[in-house]
């Protein structure tokens, strides 16, 4: 039997890179970055981007983007500051639940505006969708920050702000959510359609798999998981901010690719998403422990995406050398 050693690197890059990261930081940061608490500190701020980028994914594995991710997020998140101000609703079941659904829907005109108006490319529709929520955001709050602190809603920021000790609850409920998708896109004949829809559009289409009806379905998908990363930023940061999502898009992107999906489509798997949000949050600890400005840390994790971009790119031709030379 053959071992692929270079398909097995590539399956394995994104942890290494983790272990390196954690290794280079561990050495120049002695005493602060293998605290305990520092170590649950990367896990909560991972907890949104991984919500967010368990969305992106799929919607990257049809060869898609959705560039609305950071303001649909708070979008969700100025809903529930509104309903409890507002109409004085506390009720958790009913914030949580217009989160979802608001979330959802914008989700799921995403995906309308795609299949039903034939745009050329979900780039299109989602920048104009991320600068529509954005300035619905800011008109529902009257662009005011909302707080959440002793206001009957504790139950609502549970998620966000619990703990088992130590450990958040939010990465608690990253990893259950991942473990269903991972069923999802492994076990399901939907999550096989949604691969064949990114590897190959015309043979998913000669196939009789609906890919007008699977996209739409994806970025209802990736809106609702905006809604879980609401309900869990409110929890973490006890506030409603309209101009609070401007790198979540771009985390989540970056966290898929360096994670293994590409934007070519067909590629990519839930657990190296979750290496990569993870390794996204490194950073960010790593820069705020070094107290490094926001100025710097924009410049480095905008080289991070960069990076991760071009690391697809060499993949793809890699790739592509590899099937060409296999067929003569």
């Amino acid at each position: 039997m053959k071992v692929n050693v270079k398909s097995i690197i590539g399956k394995i890059a994104p942890l290494l890179a983790l272990i390196i990261l954690g290794l280079v930081l561990t050495i120049l940061l002695p005493g602060k970055f293998l605290r305990a608490s520092n170590l649950m500190n990367i896990l909560k701020q991972a907890g949104i981007n991984c919500m967010i980028s368990a969305g992106m994914l799929v919607v990257l594995i049809t060869a898609g983007i959705d560039l609305s991710v950071g303001s649909n997020t708070v979008l969700g998140a100025c809903f529930i500051g509104v309903l409890m101000q507002n109409f004085g609703v506390t009720n958790p079941v009913v914030l949580m639940g217009a989160a979802l659904l608001i979330c959802t829907l914008m989700g799921f005109v995403n995906g309308t505006l795609l299949t039903r108006l034939d745009l050329p490319h979900p780039f299109v529709s989602t920048l104009g969708m991320k600068n529509v929520l954005l300035g619905v955001a800011l008109l529902i709050t009257n662009s005011t920050p909302i707080g959440f602190m002793n206001k009957g809603v504790d139950s609502t920021l549970f998620l966000g702000s619990a703990t088992i000790g130590d450990f958040p609850i939010s990465f608690i409920a990253v990893l259950v959510v991942y473990v269903l998708f991972h069923i999802f896109l492994t076990k399901s004949p939907l999550g096989r359609q949604i691969y064949c829809v990114g590897g190959n559009a015309e043979a998913a289409r000669l196939s009789g798999i609906k890919s007008k009806n699977v996209l739409t379905f994806v970025y209802s998908l990736s809106g609702f998981m905006c809604g879980l990363a609401a309900i869990v930023l409110v929890g973490r940061v006890t506030t409603a901010n309209a101009t609070a999502g401007t790198t979540y898009d771009t985390d989540a992107i970056a966290a898929c690719i360096i994670g293994g999906a590409s934007f070519t489509g067909g590629k990519g798997t839930i657990w190296g998403t979750l290496l990569g949000a993870i390794l996204i949050a490194t950073i960010r600890n790593g820069l705020n422990l070094f107290g490094t400005k926001n100025d710097i840390q924009y410049i480095v994790i905008g080289a991070v995406i960069i990076l991760a971009v071009t690391i697809d790119v060499v993949r793809n031709k890699m790739e592509a050398r590899a099937r060409r030379l296999a067929a003569k």
